[in-house]
């Protein structure tokens, strides 16, 4: 009687080992996975082209990082972070915007300016309206399109119209300069203001005409953590790595002003 007990006392040894040999396994390879993490950032509309390389930079040098991007306009961004939309950092194409997170205390961090621009007038590469100066958007048969006034660029628009003293009378107003660039792109628009910025990214889709009245409104770029972040240390180190040299340089390349 004893042998039989002991060897079935043995194979239960052998089995409890065995079950404790696979949970052992089986925490080293969770502890050994690398964690991930998704950093949100809503940033505006004409900055969609370069936060797209800096987001790719900000990745390759922090594993297991992945920053997740929402383009918009500034006006609609804000919005959507004061209804609970969930954003780890906020970068706007305008200040007053900015002002809007703070006053209702929803920034993380004190927002710093990182970046500037300016309105540059885009028409079709033909330039079917003739349009050589700030003054021709003005003409009755002209199709110009221009952005809604809450939203930056449409802002920096009425300011210079009034700065210059003349009145725009747009075919349409949009929610984003992308969308006002589309409209020239395809041809729906004879004329559409928006930043120089947008211009060069349209890559030869757009002629770009300058005019001295844009210094009336330079679009100074404001970004922050939020408040309600939940990778706050993550998300200071993304508004420390747009304010760095590298990211500058693609903000340059872009045709941004330096802050």
């Amino acid at each position: 009687m004893k042998r039989p007990f002991a060897l079935v006392a043995a194979t239960l040894l052998v089995a409890t080992a065995a079950c404790g040999g696979d949970e052992g396994s089986g925490d080293g390879e969770a502890d050994g996975g690398g964690e991930s993490s998704t950093l949100t950032v809503f940033a505006a509309a004409s900055l969609t082209d370069s936060y797209e390389q800096i987001g790719e930079q900000f990745e390759a040098a922090n594993d297991g990082v992945e920053v997740e991007f929402s383009f918009a306009g500034s006006s609609d961004l804000v919005a959507q972070i004061q209804s609970g939309a969930p954003a780890d950092v906020f970068a706007s194409a305008n200040e007053e915007n900015m002002e809007k997170l703070t006053a209702d205390g929803l920034e993380g961090s004190e927002p710093e300016i990182f970046a500037t621009n300016i309105l540059q007038i885009a028409v079709p590469p033909d330039n079917p309206a003739s349009v050589e100066s700030f003054q021709d958007l003005t003409h009755d048969d002209l199709n110009l399109v221009i952005c809604a006034p809450e939203v930056p660029c449409g802002d920096a628009s009425r300011t210079v119209a009034d700065s210059a003293g003349i009145t725009l009378e747009p075919v349409s107003e949009e929610q984003n300069v992308t969308d006002v660039l589309s409209k020239v792109t395809t041809g729906e628009a004879d004329a559409g203001l928006v930043y120089v910025t947008d211009v060069a990214r349209a890559d030869g889709d757009v002629e770009g005409i300058e005019f001295p009245e844009s210094d009336a409104a330079v679009n100074r770029y404001p970004i922050a953590t939020t408040a309600d972040s939940e990778n706050a240390e993550l998300a200071q180190q993304f508004v420390d790595h747009v304010l760095g040299d590298e990211a500058q340089q693609v903000l340059a390349d872009a045709g941004f002003g330096q802050p």
